[in-house]
């Protein structure tokens, strides 16, 4: 095994009282850096309705998030209708020249939908624009003015649409900009993000593209993070580091949000070539996309944090030369107390590859001067690796269980009150490391321990570097300064305060970098992903591990009891947080329960099928895996196929159904407008009328009835995607706020059978009235769902 590990470093704190104040004042400072930067993450003070007229007032804000959160305002609905006029008149009552873009338009990315088939929806987007001096460009600040129709969207997205109300006041009230400023409220977000693809694809203003805020919420509260950037972004974020009053981002978090298939409105503007910063608060996951997302659910301090950021960006963009803001690369960034670092994304590798070089050196130093040898080294690296990979799994085992006790949280982004989870799954990330480090220290010395944890941050920090460049800083830096740290403590006298200092400062590194990371990854990826906070938490705590080493007693030289002693003591701080993370998961199930405020969640949808002589028209079907015990009196069995053969937008997964009472419901009708063919093509203009108030229609052609070879709606050209293997439909098209006149489709097939066979679908919201449907009790709610609550009548039309 080597060389054994020398006393060196123990001498150095010999006596008790020495030993105890290094760790005191050691463990004093971590505990400060970590409060200073839990408090930078932390929401301001809202300011007052009756703030200075420069300033943004959450007071003021909050006055239209009552009046656009209302009630559900899908778009197309008369309650969207009505926070459209809202919209309008206050932007209009502030001067600014305002107009509404009407138009049909496309899914954001691309035509594509249900059944390789295209979206669609009627859009109106309410522009303003407030004239710059001298532009160089414009600067967008865009926000959604519609919510889903499961929640009144209190925040998501009253907030950002307040919010661009409020800087709009602001900006309209002092001197003009030099950068036009353009103030777009889209339409139809959560239809299918086909207001900004609308805008960004045919509206004038946006014709030369230029700068994009996005304001999004999804949540209640929380910092606002900036959590998403176009590419080549070091000129956006130096903007956004210089400029947002409460600078909360990480190049990391960009680098996951695109490799996740989540989109907002500033997908749409990404893909017409614009640039730009997207913003949300991420907080209090438990509410998004439910009736309980009201504006008194708000935390207005995430609102006012939402203003400070994007008044303070409006204005300096509104006074920078759009044209340098490309600029070539991508920059690392990360929040520190007071502001945020930024360097060039180039340098990510090469850093990476001296942490990695400096590890080593210290390593070489360590087995040269006989502090550890070869074998205790590799001993130590090979160890490193347990704690790496049992936190996360525990982490998920933990999370298994609790969900095993409490199903409902299953169907939750995040559980109502998270905290005590939270902290459960630091507390046991914690356990796993100090009882590795209390086992593994007395054989294999501190030293080879130390060591095996950088070595490991070091190389996770090549390999981010090459893989994911944003969030290599994570590793790299806490290892390039451990190593820093390392090396100077070997410099310097083994008795002074020096190696302390060192090791302490490279504790400060790892707090500052990681305690931030550990943070925002709850909110951001829920407790059930809550394994990736707590691999993020062992590696804080590998970093941090020379500190936490001057916690341990120290036995010196000493044998029998002394020794036993020192060996018991070292373990107590591993039984401790083992006992912690016991009480606070057994804590968060008694403070946590579903109650009327904080129902549990389900899902429920009615489908009818208005084909004569069906068997079963009408059935209620679930998404819920384990349905809950309302939910169970409603469906009793899993269907071997998907609900896409019989009611095409509801997906393609087997759900949970059951038969339910037939409903007085009129099908959407489907009309003959012309007929023709030619070359062997056959050409049908349609009418697809909706014959109640819905929130969306659909049409889809059977497979095995014709092959659509050209469609257009509404006027668009639609593409046609190559069929599916296996699939029932040809061709779909989802439309998203019909007129009540209906929508006119053209299609040139060419036929397969004696007649084309089309299902025409409409949708909309609401079971109240449905027969056999029982109210939930108080302590039952809605899931978050685009689903939810869904009312679907589909028939079969053959021409």
């Amino acid at each position: 095994m080597g060389a054994p590990p020398t006393r060196a470093a123990d001498r150095a704190f010999s006596r008790p009282r020495r030993r105890a104040l290094a760790a005191v004042a050691a463990l004093a400072a971590l505990l400060a850096v970590g409060a200073a930067v839990l408090v930078d993450l932390g929401t301001p003070t809202p300011r007052p309705a009756d703030a200075p007229a420069g300033e943004f007032s959450a007071g003021r804000a909050y006055q239209n998030v009552k009046v656009i959160a209302a009630r559900p305002h899908v778009a197309g609905s008369p309650a969207g209708d009505q926070v459209r006029a809202h919209v309008e008149g206050v932007l209009r009552g502030l001067g600014l020249e305002t107009t509404v873009q009407d138009t049909v338009a496309p899914e954001a990315g691309q035509l594509s939908g249900a059944a390789g088939g295209a979206t669609l929806a009627r859009v109106r987007n309410v522009v303003a624009r407030l004239p710059g001096t001298d532009p160089t460009g414009r600067v967008f600040l865009v926000a959604h003015h519609d919510s889903v129709q499961s929640g009144p969207g209190g925040n998501d997205d009253a907030a950002g649409t307040s919010t661009i109300l409020e800087v709009a006041r602001a900006l309209a009230a002092g001197p003009r900009p030099r950068n036009d400023v353009v103030f777009v409220l889209t339409d139809a977000e959560e239809a299918c993000l086909c207001g900004a693809s609308a805008f960004a694809g045919d509206d004038p203003l946006a014709a030369d593209g230029g700068v994009v805020l996005n304001l999004e919420a999804r949540g209640a509260t929380g910092p606002v993070i900036m959590f998403e950037t176009s590419r080549n972004n070091a000129a956006l974020v130096d903007v956004f580091g210089r400029a947002a009053p409460h600078p909360v981002g990480t190049s990391f978090a960009v680098e996951i949000y695109r490799a996740l298939p989540n989109d907002t409105d500033f997908t749409a503007f990404l893909d017409h070539g614009f640039v730009g910063l997207n913003s949300a608060y991420i907080d209090g996951g438990a509410i998004y996309h439910t009736p309980l997302d009201t504006p008194a659910a708000m935390d207005r301090g995430s609102l006012q944090m939402h203003g400070d950021n994007a008044l303070g960006l409006a204005r300096e963009f509104g006074r920078t030369d759009l044209k340098a803001l490309r600029s070539g690369h991508d920059a690392t960034y990360f929040p520190v107390p007071g502001g945020l670092v930024r360097y060039p994304g180039w340098l990510t590798l090469p850093l990476a590859l001296l942490a990695l070089v400096l590890v080593g050196l210290l390593g070489w130093l360590l087995r040269r001067r006989g502090v550890a040898g070869t074998g205790r080294l590799a001993a130590g690296f090979g160890l490193a690796l347990a704690p790496i990979l049992l936190a996360p799994i525990a982490a998920q085992l933990l999370w298994a269980g609790i969900t095993t006790i409490r199903p409902g949280y299953a169907e939750l982004l995040d559980p109502y009150r998270p905290t005590w989870y939270r902290l459960a799954v630091v507390a046991l990330a914690a356990t796993i490391l100090l009882a590795w480090y209390a086992l593994s220290r007395r054989r294999f010395g501190p030293a080879a321990l130390a060591f095996g944890g950088l070595a490991w941050l070091a190389v996770l920090g090549v390999l981010l570097a090459v893989l994911v460049p944003g969030g290599a800083y994570l590793a790299t830096l806490p290892a390039l300064a451990g190593a820093l740290a390392g090396l100077a403590a070997l410099a310097t006298r083994v008795d002074g305060p020096w190696p302390v200092v060192a090791v302490t400062l490279a504790g400060v590194v790892g707090v500052l970098i990681l305690l931030p990371t550990v943070v925002l990854l709850f909110p951001a990826l829920g407790m059930g992903m809550g394994g990736v906070a707590a691999l993020f938490a062992v590696l804080l705590g590998l970093a941090a591990l020379p500190v936490l080493d001057l916690l341990h007693p120290a036995a010196g030289g000493q044998r029998g009891m002394v020794a036993l002693r020192a060996r018991r003591a070292g373990a107590l701080p591993a039984v401790a947080a083992g006992l912690a993370a016991m009480v606070l998961a057994v804590v968060g199930l008694v403070v946590d329960r579903f109650d009327a405020a904080h129902p549990v969640p389900t899902h429920l949808m009615y489908a009818l099928d208005a084909d004569p002589g069906v068997d079963t028209p009408a059935r209620w079907y679930t998404r819920e895996e384990d349905p809950q015990p309302w939910t169970a009196q409603y469906v009793e069995r899993r269907e071997p196929e998907s609900p896409e053969a019989w009611f095409p937008t509801l997906g393609d997964e087997p759900l949970l159904t059951g038969e339910a009472p037939k409903a007085d419901l009129p099908a959407p009708t489907v009309q003959v407008l012309a007929d023709t063919t030619s070359g062997g093509e056959r050409t049908l203009r349609l009418r697809l009328t909706p014959q109640r108030p819905v929130r969306l229609a659909s049409l889809h052609v059977a497979a095995d009835s014709a092959t659509v070879k050209r469609a257009v709606a509404a006027g668009r050209e639609l593409p046609i995607a190559p069929q599916t293997s296996g699939s029932r439909w040809s061709f779909g098209l989802v439309f998203h706020a019909p007129p009540p006149e209906g929508l006119e489709i053209t299609l040139t097939v060419v036929q397969k059978g004696p007649k084309v066979a089309l299902r025409a679908m409409d949708a909309s919201d609401g079971l109240a009235g449905v027969p056999g449907f029982r109210a939930r009790p108080a302590d039952v709610g809605v899931v978050g769902s685009h689903t939810s609550e869904m009312l679907a009548v589909a028939r079969t039309y053959q021409f």
